[in-house]
């Protein structure tokens, strides 16, 4: 099976909402993945054979990075850190617009929040970046 290719000529960006707010738009997500953990089982008498079975499954933190967050996302990290009760996330995958992509992530919270940087010698502003614990990602139709 040949993976999907993809168009270098669009423009594809990542937005991050939460309860029916934005929260951004950003270049680049790390921590779209799953990792299940296998338990290897040897079968008494039998060393040829080595039931491998599968166990958790585990998900690493979201990092998205390279744009600017709005308002509401610094409302949501005062939010959860105040005590309110972890929220579902949607991100979406655009290329010129039009929807490529959608992820749900349950029992998400903010856990890190980086500002943006600013070099008075060059004139330029970096990209925020926020990291987002939770506890599993299902893939939305789109």
């Amino acid at each position: 099976m040949t993976p999907p290719t993809i168009d270098t000529d669009q423009r594809y960006t990542f937005v991050l909402e939460v309860v029916g707010r934005t929260l951004g738009n950003f270049a680049s997500v790390q921590g779209l993945e799953a990792t299940v953990q296998v338990f290897e089982y040897r079968e008494g008498g039998n060393n040829d054979l080595v039931h491998r079975l599968p166990g958790a499954v585990s998900y690493p933190n979201l990092v998205l990075s390279g744009g600017m967050m709005t308002p509401a996302l610094s409302s949501w990290f005062r939010e959860t850190r105040l005590g309110a009760t972890r929220q579902e996330v949607t991100l979406t995958l655009s290329a010129d617009g039009q929807v490529v992509r959608r992820w749900s992530f349950a029992d998400a919270f903010p856990v890190r929040w980086v500002g943006p940087t600013f070099d008075a010698g060059s004139g330029r502003v970096g990209a925020e970046v926020v990291e987002i614990a939770h506890g599993g990602l299902t893939e939305l139709p789109t």
